[in-house]
């Protein structure tokens, strides 16, 4: 794929290649815009599903106002779905309170085959679930059985909470069916069908009737009426009509669920006159008891599956468990009731006919998932283990039978680390994450992962121990389409030189951005080379003289041979008329025998090198920066900026750091050519552009 970005924060164009199914290394500098082509993608494929320009958010600051600049990426239709690595993922889905990572049953054990097994598993118990999916009355009759339930409030040693729906209703008795007397008139009210509403009505006018002797919705004379109207308030109250409205519906609704001495006693509860007797709430509590034990019955069934019975060898006396023993809810002993019972009895005893198919299920998916715990447990500890983390991990089964991802340190007794999130290292929380993230991305398989610099900050063997997990086990980014942004080199030296018989082969490449135009280079295993031969290598090319004196001395330096020819290169480079040698903290001029022993070593590798003409060169201040105005690539010209800087007074701390302090060849043993590369950053060479403006 060719992926074209405009106008998105610091990259006004760019074009990057991706290679389908293999993994895409851009290796770049900070500040080239790594983290722009990860939100530029991810951005456009978003855009196309929720069909908002997501890019909007990329515009650049430069152009914020300009209506012209509008942020673009091409080259993205084929891709559909991608999952980024990066700060947000660490923070949204890993170090869960009661897991390592979010759903990680379903992402390190649920797979086909556990699905597969699951629904043969789900097929043999249908029969019991039928009864509750497809009888409506069943359903029916467990959500009223939950709302006659928690009707009664928080458990007490009298039995009904004083602020339960119950107590409210009923506790003075029930007025609606047994109006007050005086109050008579007002029947066809307080018993119709929305006497709630008519109550609340009457309530919100009682408050104006003090104020005058008139109605305060007719203005006709009630001063006589005055006191019947207030007492309408004093005996009724909307939420208590309403409450009182609800439970007599639901014993209304179970009234065929009761047996005839139950129905008759909760009509005397629930019609009293007077309000509930200590006898009836311990006589009601009976039933809700009852009501309660087999209403959990039935949501047990309801729910029955694999997680019911993963030992197997008791499946049949689980099963056996579960029937319902009618003579225990003498409460329920009607007709509908029982026969609801039997049905379901019925249908655990065919499935105990099929108990050997069962067990047969319930041991392949146990296998399974014994199986698939090991082997992720293995590979993340594995990791671990070379990785020289002094932890493990577990996939610890919970109360509901589902495995959760836990965290074990070597050196703590009770072995589970609480707290994770704060317990581990940045680097620690970073490379676990990683490894996390790969099993969460190889589940959910999107067209493009992207992995935002996510190793930089580890050292070797760290950096070694996740590339060998992400792109080398049988469980990984193999195959798959993959883009590694990084300021670091390792990965492609490891990948592409060190060990590419143990990797699949990347394709990698150096970005580099100039002035807001990306450019990418690609970069096989012949670019990665020792500084020794890059030095060698430039040495030879058709360079400046400069140039050619600065990769000598690199040579001398890494070889740490500082004879002769290594101070009369130095003393060029330093701008001495005279060359001095340097010894224990003193100097001296060079004798013309030891110039001439150096020249001549020097003409092994630059055949016309001249010390008298060299010198002449890099003292002449026009023919310098006109050498530094030519060169093309910023490496060379950073060395010649600081030649032609040797005796500034640097008090700009910028270029101060650059003349002294900034030396990318200490970086790597092997590092791509700098000469062919732009690995010193751009911002260092703007720096100098200003200084060398100013001679």
């Amino acid at each position: 794929m060719e992926i074209e970005i405009s106008n998105c924060n610091n990259i006004d164009n760019g074009r990057i290649a991706l290679a389908e199914g293999l993994l895409n290394i851009k290796y770049a500098i900070n500040g080239t815009g790594k983290s722009t082509i990860s939100k530029a993608i991810l951005k456009s494929v978003s855009s196309r599903v929720s069909g908002n320009n997501e890019l909007l958010e990329l515009k650049p600051f430069k152009a914020i106002n300009d209506d012209g600049v509008i942020p673009a990426v091409n080259g993205c239709e084929a891709i559909d779905s991608v999952k980024v690595f990066d700060e947000s993922y660490i923070n949204e889905f890993t170090y869960q309170p009661d897991e390592l990572l979010k759903g990680s049953f379903d992402i390190l054990i649920r797979d086909e085959n556990y699905d597969s097994v699951m629904a043969e598993i789900e097929e043999l118990v249908s029969q019991i679930k039928d009864h509750f999916t497809k009888d409506q009355d069943i359903e029916a009759l467990i959500a009223d059985f939950d709302e006659l339930s928690s009707s009664f409030g928080k458990p007490t040693k009298k039995g009904v909470h004083g602020s339960s729906a119950i107590a409210k209703a009923l506790k003075g008795g029930n007025k609606v069916t047994n109006i007050p007397e005086g109050l008579e008139p007002y029947q066809q009210f307080i018993q119709g069908g929305n006497n709630v509403k008519w109550v609340k009505w009457q309530l919100d006018g009682g408050q104006f009737i003090e104020e005058t002797d008139s109605c305060p919705y007719c203005v006709s004379d009630v001063k006589e009426a005055k006191e019947t109207i207030k007492r309408v308030g004093e005996v009724y109250d909307s939420k208590s009509i309403q409450n009182l409205n609800k439970l007599v519906q639901i014993f209304q609704r179970l009234d065929k669920y009761f047996s005839t001495q139950s129905r008759e006693i909760i009509s005397e509860f629930v019609s009293s006159v007077d309000g509930y007797t200590e006898e009836q709430v311990g006589y009601l509590l009976d039933v809700k008891g009852q009501v309660d034990r087999l209403n959990e019955r039935f949501k047990q069934l309801k729910n029955i599956g694999f997680f019911t019975f993963k030992d197997v060898g008791k499946v049949i006396d689980e099963l056996r468990k579960y029937t319902i023993d009618s003579n225990l809810y003498s409460h329920l002993q009607s007709e509908e009731s029982l026969d609801k019972i039997t049905k379901v009895n019925g249908s655990i005893e065919e499935l105990i006919a099929k108990a050997g198919q069962l067990q047969g299920r319930i041991a392949v998916q146990n296998k399974h998932i014994e199986r698939v715990v090991q082997d992720n447990k293995s590979n993340i500890n594995t990791f671990l283990r070379n990785a020289g983390y002094k932890y493990t991990v577990d996939l610890i089964e919970d109360e509901a039978g589902k495995h959760r991802l836990r965290l074990i340190h070597f050196d703590l007794d009770s072995g589970e680390v609480s707290g994770v999130r704060s317990v581990l290292s940045y680097g620690e929380r970073n490379a676990f994450a990683l490894v996390l993230f790969m099993f969460d991305a190889v589940k959910t398989s999107p067209d493009l992962i992207v992995l935002d610099d996510p190793i930089s900050s580890f050292d070797k063997n760290k950096k070694y121990a996740i590339i060998e997990m992400l792109f080398r086990k049988e469980r990984s980014f193999r195959g798959k389409t993959v883009l590694l942004l990084s300021h670091d080199f390792e990965p492609i030296v490891d990948m592409l030189y060190h060990h590419s018989d143990r990797f699949e082969k990347p394709h990698a490449s150096f970005l580099q951005n100039n002035d807001g135009q990306l450019l990418e280079l690609d970069i096989d295993k012949s670019d990665v080379m020792t500084f020794v031969d890059i030095n060698s290598l430039n040495i030879t090319n058709d360079s400046s003289l400069v140039a050619k004196l600065v990769y000598l001395r690199r040579t001398y330096e890494i070889l740490n041979s500082k004879g002769f020819a290594y101070q009369l290169v130095s003393n060029a480079l330093h701008r001495r008329q005279v060359p001095l040698i340097f010894e224990d903290g003193t100097s001296r001029e060079m004798t013309p025998d030891e110039i001439n022993e150096a020249e001549t070593e020097i003409k092994v590798h630059i055949f016309d090198f001249d010390y008298s003409d060299a010198i002449q060169l890099i003292l002449d201040n026009a023919a310098m920066i006109e050498l530094y105005q030519l060169c093309e690539n910023n490496y060379e010209k950073l060395h010649i900026y600081r030649i032609i800087s040797e005796d500034a007074d640097h008090t700009d701390v910028i270029l101060k750091f650059i003349n002294q302090a900034f030396h990318i060849e200490n970086d790597y043993i092997y590092q791509l050519n700098p000469a062919k590369y732009q690995t010193v950053p751009q911002y260092v060479i703007d720096e100098c552009d200003q200084y060398v403006a100013t001679l």
